[in-house]
Formats: C-alpha cells, structure tokens, sequence
C-alpha cells in the first residue's frame, strides 16, 4: 500500500512539475531564422530580424523586421513590441554584419552571442558588403525565406569546400587563442541572387581587410585539409612545356578536385620567425584546356610541376597580404606559442612579428592516374 501511494506522488509531481513548465507552442512563437547587424543612428544597434511565422493551419509567412536599440535585447523587445507572437531565437543559423560594423568592432556581439545559451555554436557568422538591413529587406522574386536560403547557400558552400567555415565555435577558438585571427565569408547582392564574393580578415575584433573569393582556395589549404572541392586555375604559358600541348595557347586553364590535401608547419627559426609550410595535394584532374596527352607520363609530369609552379605563387601571395594587414588567419602565431618555450606571447607582440615573419612553402602536387578524366 505505501508502494502504491509512494508511485502515485511521484506520478502528480511530474504532473504538477509539467503544468508549471513554460511551453512554446509553435503557432504562438516567431521563429528567428537570421539576425543582421549595423551601426545605427546616433551609436545603436541597428537590428534586423528574419523571422518565421507559423499559423494553426500551419501556413508560414515571414517577416524582416529592423529595429534600433543601445543593446541586442533591447531590439528584441522593440521587436516583440511589433509582432504578434512571442519571438524565440533558437531556431537561428546564421548572423550577419554590416561592413562598417565590422571594421569599427565586434567585440560585443561575439560575447554577446557567446554567452547567450539560446544561440548554437553551430551558426554561420559573415560579413555583409555595404549594409546588412537592405540585402535582407530587399523582395527578391525568387526566393521566399531570405533566412533560410542565406543559411543553405553558406552550408553547401562549406560542405563542398568552395568557402571556410565560421561557425560561432570556430570563431570563438580564433578569437581568444593568441596567435590566431579569425576569418569569415562575405555576402552580396547580385540583382536577383545573394552570393559569396570573398573573405573577410580580422585583426582581433576588427575587419582590416579582405581577399576575393577564389583566394577562399588558398586560404583554405593553409589553414585546413581539403578534401572534396573542386578548383580551377590558370596556368602561364612559360611555366609550361610547349611540346606537351595538343596545340598552342596564351594559356592553360585546369580544372582539379582536391581528393586529398594536407599541410605542415615547422618553426625553423624562433629569432626571426621563418616557417618551413608543406602543402600536400593528390588530385584528379579533370579538365585541361588546350588539352595535353594524359596518357603520357612526362606530360602528367610537367603539368604536376606547373601546377606546384602556380600554387605556390598564389599561397606565398595570400600569406604575403594577410602579414601586410597584420591578420595572421592561418595560425603561424600558434605554432610559434606552441614550439617556444617561455615565449609570453601576446596578441600585440605577434602581430608586430607577424608582419616581418618568413615563409618557405613548397607544394607537392600529385595528379592521381587512376584512368579516369571527365
């Protein structure tokens, strides 16, 4: 009997536990999908919400609402002031900034977001060419959910590759690691389309600089492996052997997936910090024009030579304007922290050395003969 009245307790406990709960039923609720940020008026935060509205018959309609306030939470309860359903950020991906916000300071909104349980680690963080609030105001004819698709368009381009990451996670890591900066992608409006068009470099919390978007290639195998991606160069014309073309041409065009890449750093001196950077890539390559005799074993040579040739210009390139703005984005200053005993690096103190540092870097360049050319 006292087994009985004991499981009955616990059976209203959960009950009465359950009742007090707050619920969030999804007919009542505004779903946040995207969050724009600008420099607004007389120095607020100007805010701009996408968000997702769904009615009993579960019909979505979605609303872009700006609003300005001295703090994030302020715009949300400026935000909820003009809406009819309760807004919920936990359905966010993606959280963008004005470029003038970005070279002034985002100090503020990485804490910020940081310490805001709602907000998932996973998220995308860009960088808005111009002013974020009028590429998501805009009425583009073909796109429904300017949220959801800014959201797709950054994750396939990620997965295949063509883009770095920047998920709130990852740039949290740069952020606070001495020896270290952060990078993110950029979006534009292009008429009708949203598209990538480059990458944005930080030094600290401020944007400094920026490379276009087929640099994301090189910055990508420096800082990480690469694995699936598809890339095309060009080639000069004196860095190949004219007798391995079909025919003669200003220049040479190839098209190459990156089956498999992977890179080394080694400090090879601490005074001067020089770094010796090994890139190894095995690829298939999958288009060549004017095209050239796979077939023959010398050819496939001199292409792979030509195609170190050119990556290790375009690498030394990238590397060379990062130091000249002072944005070490590849982590040079974390091998230098992690192989210097008592070094008592800061991020002040790299940053000056970053600017003179030396780097070595050689590319090994595979083409994969698997007999198979698309």
């Amino acid at each position: 009997m006292n087994k009985l009245k004991g499981k009955w307790l616990v059976l209203l406990s959960i009950v009465f536990l359950y009742g007090c709960a707050q619920t969030n039923i999804l007919d009542k609720v505004g779903l946040t999908t995207l969050v724009g940020y600008d420099i607004g008026k007389e120095e607020k935060i100007a805010t701009t919400a996408v968000i997702r509205e769904v009615n009993p018959e579960f019909q979505s309609n979605v609303e872009v609402l700006t609003t300005e306030n001295d703090t994030s939470k302020g715009n949300r309860m400026e935000a909820n002031r003009k809406l009819s359903k309760k807004i919920m950020v936990g359905q966010m991906r993606v959280i963008l900034f004005g470029e003038e916000l970005a070279k002034d300071d985002l100090r503020y909104y990485l804490d910020t977001n940081l310490e805001n349980a709602s907000v998932s680690n996973g998220i995308f963080m860009a960088v808005v060419e111009g002013e974020a609030a009028p590429l998501l105001k805009y009425e583009y004819k073909n796109i429904e959910d300017i949220g959801q698709h800014i959201f797709r368009l950054i994750e396939q381009n990620v997965k295949q590759e063509y883009m770095i990451s920047s998920t709130l996670h990852q740039i949290a890591h740069d952020y606070y690691s001495i020896g270290k900066d952060l990078a993110m992608p950029i979006l534009k409006r292009d008429d009708e389309l949203v598209e990538l068009s480059g990458v944005a470099l930080f030094k600290g919390s401020k944007m400094v600089s920026t490379l276009p978007v087929k640099d994301s290639f090189y910055v990508k195998i420096v800082r990480d492996t690469f694995k699936v991606g598809l890339y095309e160069t060009i080639l000069d014309n004196e860095d190949v052997p004219s007798k391995i073309l079909q025919k003669k041409a200003n220049k040479i065009t190839v098209a190459f997936d990156a089956i498999h890449s992977k890179r080394e750093i080694q400090l090879i001196d601490a005074d001067k910090p020089t770094f010796d950077l090994n890139i190894k890539i095995k690829s298939r390559v999958l288009e060549v024009y004017p095209d050239i005799n796979q077939g023959d074993p010398k050819s496939v040579s001199a292409l792979e030579k030509a195609i170190e040739k050119k990556l290790s210009k375009e690498v030394s390139r990238v590397i060379a304007h990062s130091q000249e703005v002072e944005s070490d984005i590849f982590g040079f200053g974390e091998k230098y922290r992690s192989s210097v005993r008592h070094s008592e690096l800061t991020k002040e103190k790299w940053h000056k050395m970053y600017k003179d540092m030396k780097v070595n870097v050689h590319v090994d360049f595979v083409i994969l003969r698997n007999g198979v050319f698309e």
